[in-house]
């Protein structure tokens, strides 16, 4: 099968004809980890370089993801037991009091496009969620987000439970958000800060050493 028209579908945010030609590529029996492997990933990777070069902007990047995830619901149920290769699994949410998610999931839908398998936490995520979060998924790295100055101070408080825990040595921490800074990351002991979703995607990189 040719991907290009589903890549396009997805990197033009065309919800009708992205799942037409997801359900139409199923009933030709092509295979589902090869849909989200080569057509809907890779379009969405378009969508986050085009981002990074500031080509394309959040409510089209946000669409896009959109259409991906619309597909991705035809799509996963047919790949239960299917082992899809992954970069590593990021546990990501906002952190405790803060209600914004559109940086957060920006993020996680960068990631994913860029082949991290991404566990959801959603918002207001109190310290005993991400501690389980990490503790049950084996993520490799913990990612929060604030939009407050009042509620980015939970994000030590995360890190020092990560730490009484004996946690802290089995996930790699990045944080980010709007009042965040480098400096506040190294004070709270976190191991990265990205200043925007597509730094993100290349601190994750980073943090589980993929070089590609």
């Amino acid at each position: 099968m040719d991907y290009t028209e589903l890549r396009s579908a997805v990197i033009e945010g065309n919800p009708d004809k992205a799942i037409s030609l997801t359900r139409r590529a199923l009933d030709q029996g092509v295979a589902p980890e090869r849909l989200i492997t080569e057509g809907l990933l890779p379009g969405l990777a378009v969508v986050g370089e085009r981002f990074k070069k500031g080509e394309m902007f959040v409510p089209e990047v946000l669409m896009s993801a959109r259409v991906m995830n619309s597909c991705l619901q035809i799509v996963r149920p047919l790949v239960v037991g299917t082992e899809l290769p992954t970069k590593g699994r990021v546990a990501l949410g906002t952190v405790k009091g803060d209600l914004h998610d559109i940086g957060k999931n920006l993020v996680g839908m960068l990631l994913e496009a860029s082949g991290f398998q991404v566990i959801d936490l959603g918002i207001d995520v109190d310290e005993i969620k991400f501690i389980k979060a990490v503790r049950e998924s084996s993520a490799e790295i913990l990612g929060m987000s604030a939009l407050l100055t009042t509620t980015m101070l939970h994000m030590k408080d995360v890190v020092d439970t990560l730490k009484e825990e004996g946690l802290r040595e089995r996930v790699k921490v990045m944080v980010g958000g709007a009042p965040v800074t480098r400096q506040f990351a190294e004070e709270i002991g976190a191991d990265g800060y990205a200043p925007d979703a597509a730094s993100a995607v290349d601190l994750a990189r980073q943090l589980v050493g993929d070089t590609a």
